[in-house]
C-alpha cells in the first residue's frame, strides 16, 4: 500500500522547508517514489492512484513520461528504419526545425497548443511545417505505444494555417516551387533540341512518360522498349513500353547517417521504387520509341540516361551543369586556353526543372482526356477509392493516350519550326520499316499509324 515520507530540506536558506514524498509499489515489486507534495495526504493519494493504475494495467512510469523529447526521438529513429532518403529527410527536419525547440522538453510537457503555435512561426514553407508536425506526431504515437505516454496530444489535430498576421514569421516571398510548375511542350522540345540526343532525350522522355528523376536515371536498356501485347478487337494490341523495375527501378540519392543521425556520406545506389504503384510499365508514344531505338543503337552504356562516362547522374549536377544553362540561357565565351568557344543561348524557360517536366506528362494526360484508370497507372500514382478496384485500362484507352501524346509532340514541333530533332526525326509523314533502324544516319519518319 502506498504511503508518504516526510522530507525536511537542508539546503541553505530553505529554513527547514517540509515536503512529502509518495512511495508506491511498482509492477516489478520495487518501490517507486515521487517527491514534492505539500501535504502527507496529497502524497498518499497520488501513490494510491499509481497502484490503482498498476492493478488496472493502465499505469505509465512517471520517469518515462519525463524523458526528453530529443532522447526519445533518437530511440524512435533507431527503431523505425526506412528507405535511406526518408531517413535523411526525417533527420533534416529534426536537426533544422524540431530539436532546436523541443529537444529538452519532457514528453508529458508537450501540448497541442504549444506545438501549433510553434509551427506557425517556423521559417520554412507551409508544406515543410506540416511535415514537421506530422513527424512529431508519429514520434509521440511511438511514445504511446512504448508506454511513455498515455495519449498523443497531437493525434487527429488540424494545424492552424498561416494568416495575414502570421506570415511575417514565414518566408516573406512565396517562392514558385517546382511542385507548382509544368513545362509547355514547345519549351520541352526546344530545350531537348538544345541539349542534344542524350540529355535532350532524357528531358523529352520525362515529359512524355512521367518518369521520376530516380526512375529515369535508373532506367536500364534491358527495360527499355519492351513490348506490351494484349488481345484486342479480334487481334493483338502491341506497343513499346518502358519498365520501372520492381527491384532496381529507382536511383536513390541521399546522405547516409548512423543510428544517432550523424552524417556518414553521400549514397547513390539503385533501390526498389518507393511503393508498389511506382513499379509499372509505361506505354511509349511512337516518336519517342523511335528516338529511343536510335539512342540505344549507339549508346555504349547499360543505363539509358547516365553521364558520358557511364556513371549515374547526381540530380544537382545535372540541374546545374546541363538543364540550367539550356533552360535559363547562358552568355557566349570566346575561345581560350583549355576552353573551346561557346555560343550564347537565349532563355527558353527559366527555372525549368526535371520535376516540372514530370508534371508535364500528367498535365498532358489530363488535357487529352486520358481515363483515370490509365492516367493513375501510367503516372505511378495510387488511385483512391473503390474505382481503383473495379476499373482497369483497356487497349483502346492506351491507344487514345498514345495518339494524343503523339499529336501534342508533332504540334509542338510545328509550332517551334522544327522538322527534325538532332537530325534523327523527320516529321514528313511516310511509312518506315523498323528494318531500316540500324542505319542510324538515315532520316526516318515518325509514324502516325495506330499500333498493330
Amino acid at each position: 500500500m502506498a504511503y508518504a515520507e516526510k522530507r525536511v530540506s537542508t539546503a541553505k536558506g530553505s529554513k527547514g522547508k517540509v515536503s512529502w514524498r509518495a512511495r508506491y509499489k511498482k509492477p516489478d515489486g520495487t518501490w517507486g517514489s515521487e517527491p514534492g507534495f505539500p501535504t502527507k495526504r496529497t502524497a498518499e493519494q497520488w501513490g494510491d492512484e499509481q497502484e490503482a493504475a498498476i492493478r488496472s494495467g493502465r499505469w505509465i512510469d512517471p520517469d518515462l513520461q519525463r524523458k526528453h523529447f530529443g532522447v526519445w526521438a533518437r530511440e524512435w529513429m533507431k527503431a523505425k528504419p526506412k528507405r535511406g532518403a526518408t531517413v535523411d529527410k526525417r533527420w533534416n527536419m529534426l536537426d533544422q526545425h524540431i530539436l532546436p525547440k523541443w529537444e529538452h522538453t519532457s514528453l508529458q510537457a508537450i501540448t497541442w497548443f504549444d506545438v501549433d503555435t510553434w509551427q506557425q512561426g517556423l521559417r520554412c514553407d507551409d508544406v515543410t511545417a506540416g511535415h514537421c508536425v506530422s513527424l512529431m506526431s508519429s514520434i509521440l504515437t511511438g511514445a504511446v505505444d512504448a508506454q511513455h505516454l498515455i495519449v498523443n496530444p497531437l493525434a487527429g489535430r488540424r494545424r492552424t494555417r498561416a494568416t495575414a498576421t502570421t506570415t511575417g514569421a514565414r518566408l516573406k516571398a512565396k517562392r514558385k516551387t517546382d511542385e507548382e510548375q509544368w513545362a509547355p511542350p514547345e519549351a520541352v522540345v526546344r530545350v531537348a533540341e538544345r541539349l542534344g540526343p542524350v540529355n535532350g532525350l532524357h528531358v523529352l522522355t520525362t515529359a512524355f512518360t512521367g518518369l521520376g528523376w530516380g526512375e529515369s536515371t535508373a532506367l536500364h536498356r534491358d527495360n527499355t522498349l519492351l513490348l506490351r501485347q494484349q488481345p484486342y478487337d479480334g487481334g493483338t494490341f502491341t506497343c513499346p513500353i518502358i519498365r520501372v523495375d520492381s527491384e532496381v527501378g529507382e536511383l536513390a540519392e541521399y546522405v547516409a547517417r548512423d543510428e544517432d543521425g550523424r552524417r556518414i556520406g553521400l549514397v547513390l545506389q539503385l533501390e526498389p521504387p518507393k511503393n508498389e504503384g511506382r513499379a509499372r510499365d509505361v506505354d511509349v508514344p511512337p516518336f519517342l520509341a523511335l528516338l529511343l531505338r536510335y539512342h540505344l543503337a549507339d549508346w555504349p552504356w547499360p543505363h539509358v540516361f547516365c553521364t558520358p562516362t557511364g556513371k549515374f547522374w547526381r540530380r544537382s549536377n545535372f540541374g546545374r551543369s546541363v538543364l540550367r544553362p539550356a533552360a535559363d540561357g547562358r552568355d557566349a565565351l570566346p575561345k581560350s586556353k583549355g576552353h573551346a568557344p561557346r555560343e550564347a543561348w537565349a532563355p527558353i524557360m527559366p527555372g525549368m526543372t526535371m520535376r516540372a517536366t514530370r508534371h508535364t506528362h500528367d498535365t498532358l494526360q489530363e488535357q487529352i482526356g486520358v481515363k483515370p484508370a490509365l492516367a493513375f497507372e501510367q503516372a505511378g500514382h495510387k488511385r483512391p477509392g473503390i474505382k481503383a478496384v473495379y476499373q482497369h485500362p483497356t487497349p483502346a484507352m492506351r491507344q487514345d493516350r498514345l495518339d494524343g501524346l503523339e499529336e501534342i509532340f508533332q504540334r509542338a514541333m510545328r509550332n517551334v519550326g522544327l522538322r527534325t530533332l538532332w537530325g534523327r526525326v523527320d516529321l514528313v509523314k511516310r511509312r518506315a520499316s523498323e528494318d531500316d533502324l540500324p542505319n542510324i544516319s538515315q532520316m526516318i519518319t515518325v509514324s502516325g499509324e495506330r499500333a498493330a
